[in-house]
């Protein structure tokens, strides 16, 4: 099936890179205009180019999801450009360097801020004008470090995010389940996904141009865990995004899906 997002305008954060680019040009070649907000100028319009070279509609606008002022301004600009907003992707996060009980209270405001606080600087932004246009979809990006815990030997032998990534995640999780009970009664549906072992430029050493090259940072641990093998690539959760702002999944609110290749613990 394909334009399954004619007509749709769709604002997708983290757009720049990874899953947020594979899913911006999916969108486009849905039908969908797309709004690329992301902090890195040259990657944004990079992926806004790219788009534009494959007949598909895309703007780039320059934004920190962990500024309210420059969230603000942002989807202003959005709707400005194309007239109004349906389906909204709260992709931008990232994990710290820092480990508890040594992760510093600055990096751990700093964490739960772009990942936390962004998603909901965005989906205030945003929500009005999901109003306006009579519903629409949300997609919060979670982590499977949401759900699950680790062990003194896991924590040793394959390391970790930061404990402020799990702890931001978590929170996404309760927003999602939150923001979905609220947006019910206006037809605006809000889920969420959960990440495992996903090929993007953060998580990745070395090259994942060849689907075959590159490892993932966590590689060891998560194909120990994982119940299918090898990674999963940032199309593979772009499909799922697409699905869950479609009409292919009208009776889906308020869920958390994991994208993990199996990991069978579920905490």
């Amino acid at each position: 099936m394909a334009n399954r997002l004619d007509g749709k305008v769709a604002v997708i954060t983290g757009g720049n890179s990874g899953i947020g680019e594979g899913t911006a040009h999916l969108f486009a070649q849905e039908g969908a205009k797309v709004i690329i907000m992301a902090r890195r100028d040259d990657e944004g319009k990079a992926v806004e180019a790219s788009i534009r070279a494959e007949g598909g509609e895309a703007t780039f606008i320059a934004c920190d999801v962990g500024d309210e002022e420059m969230v603000n301004a942002a989807v202003a600009q959005a709707v400005e450009t194309y007239g109004g907003i349906d389906i909204l992707f709260n992709n931008a996060g990232g994990g710290g360097r820092e480990h508890f009980p040594n992760e510093s209270s600055s990096e751990f405001s700093r964490v739960i801020n772009t990942n936390l606080n962004g998603t909901l600087y965005v989906s205030q932004a945003v929500w009005p004008h999901l109003l306006k246009s009579g519903g629409g979809a949300v997609v919060n990006m979670s982590s499977v470090a949401a759900t699950r815990g680790t062990s003194p030997k896991m924590h040793e032998k394959f390391g970790s995010t930061s404990s402020s990534y799990w702890a931001a995640k978590a929170g996404v999780d309760a927003m999602t389940r939150y923001m979905a009970g609220i947006g019910g009664a206006e037809k605006i549906r809000v889920n969420g996904l959960r990440p495992g072992q996903i090929m993007t430029p953060g998580a990745t050493r070395g090259t994942i141009t060849d689907p075959d090259g590159g490892h993932h940072a966590f590689e060891s641990m998560f194909d120990l865990m994982q119940m299918l093998e090898g990674p999963g690539y940032p199309i593979d959760v772009a499909n799922l995004v697409l699905f869950l702002v479609s009409e292919e999944s009208r009776f889906i609110t308020g869920q958390i899906i994991h994208i993990d290749g199996g990991v069978p613990v579920k905490i």
